[in-house]
């Protein structure tokens, strides 16, 4: 059997993953039957259109709502309407729609439902500032967590306290009624509490932690936000409250699903699958010198899987921003993995967002090869000084390397792929 090149490869592997995690191949299956009352959707996140698109397309009976994705991305229904917002921060239109979500949920009694959409994005996408906060204040404190360092679930945590609807304040909002989450996990862990700031489940971070988060990353806040977050005035409703005694969570796609569907298609094409974890974190370049050295030991050594092989990775790192250029995570980790590398002639590799954007540009990730920074290096390209400059995507563009998508409607975090050649 012959096997594809390895770019093509890793090509067709980046879109198996993206592939199974469309809600229309998993949603429809998560429905619950009618209920008595009204069918009201309401949701928030990058694939909050495709999902309205696969419910509508599949529930037997009378269903109304508004969701909201990012700016350009939204998709027609007939009956959900579909808002769009900014990402990754947030905008007036964030604010109006987290207005709109709530208002669709007020009043309803105990024989309605509400099936709410929730995928990665929707934190920025539903925004609506605690008391004492502006929207240029929630702006601000986004700025400042993007470029911190901080993980996901640091950054969701004191999101969560510093809003109206995050950490189980939708979930308040729709009771007595019965509620439905059906979630696309774009978080390590596929923690509810974390995607998207968990506006329908229990949150059990305190006030307490999100005051460790503004210090540990010195965030400033409003004084008298500050003092309400010592007080506990802005903590999150917790495990227990009666608001979630109706409620339900289910997650209809998740990285490690999406890594099994890319390990399928390397077995079909001869390729040895090693599938290293869905939740990798840390420093994207530190990551990528660690799976530097597993696929150089697999080159040299055949441990711990012998060549053709390919490793599989997913989760999301991080990038403490220190330079001026276009970059994200991925690009990030790609620049570094390949100069670990260092032209290593069997070593192919990808990286990209399932969701079709890659931090600061309209680019899903990048590609590398053997050849890439010899190439680099003939175009008068620094792969060391752009990678100081966290300026990944205005390298791999300038080498015709970068992998670009279009939004894929769906988001499952980080896809990373390395190819090791017999």
């Amino acid at each position: 059997m012959s096997r594809p090149a390895p770019q093509a490869l890793l090509r067709a592997l980046f879109a198996a993953a993206v592939e199974a995690a469309q809600p229309a191949h998993t949603l429809a299956a998560q429905l619950p039957p009618p209920p008595r009352g009204r069918t009201v959707v309401v949701g928030a996140g990058k694939a909050a259109a495709s999902m309205a698109q696969a419910l509508e397309a599949a529930w037997p009976g009378e269903l109304s709502g508004v969701v909201v994705t990012r700016h350009g991305q939204a998709l027609p229904c007939r009956r959900i309407e579909v808002l769009e917002a900014a990402h990754p921060l947030p905008d007036q239109h964030s604010v109006r729609a987290a207005e709109r979500v709530l208002a669709a949920v007020r009043g309803l009694s105990a024989d309605d439902l509400v099936i709410c959409l929730i995928s990665g994005g929707g934190s920025a996408l539903l925004a609506l500032p605690a008391a004492g906060l502006t929207l240029a204040d929630k702006q601000a404190i986004n700025r400042a967590l993007l470029t911190s360092g901080a993980d996901i679930a640091a950054m969701n945590c004191l999101r969560k306290h510093l809003s109206a609807i995050k950490g189980g304040r939708l979930a308040a909002a729709c009771a007595p009624a019965r509620l439905l989450t059906l979630a696309i996990s774009d978080v390590p862990g596929d923690d509810p509490a974390v995607i998207a700031s968990g506006p329908t489940v229990a949150d059990p971070t305190y006030c307490a932690d999100a005051l460790a988060v503004l210090d540990r990353y010195r965030i400033t806040l409003p004084q008298a936000v500050r003092a309400g977050l010592h007080s506990g005035a802005l903590e999150t409703p917790k495990p227990g409250d009666a608001c979630f005694a109706r409620a339900e969570y289910r997650l209809i796609a998740t990285p490690m699903r999406s890594l099994a569907a890319a390990a399928a298609v390397a077995r079909a094409a001869g390729v040895t699958p090693l599938i290293l974890g869905d939740a990798l974190e840390g420093e994207a370049r530190e990551v990528a010198k660690v799976l530097a050295g597993i696929a150089r030991s697999v080159a040299t050594h055949g441990q711990p899987l012998p060549a053709p092989c390919v490793l599989l990775s997913g989760g999301e790192t991080t990038v403490t921003v220190r330079g001026h250029g276009c970059g994200g995570r991925n690009v990030e980790y790609l620049l570094a993995l390949a100069i670990a590398l260092d032209g290593h002639p069997r070593i192919h590799a990808l990286a990209a967002d399932t969701d079709g954007v890659d931090g600061a540009a309209e680019v899903a990730g990048a590609l590398c090869g053997p050849d890439t920074l010899a190439r680099a290096r003939a175009l008068g390209l620094d792969p060391r000084a752009r990678l100081a400059d966290n300026d990944g995507h205005g390298f791999f563009g300038e080498l015709d390397d970068a992998l670009i998508s279009g939004p894929t409607q769906t988001n499952v975090n980080d896809f990373r792929a390395i190819f090791i050649g017999a």
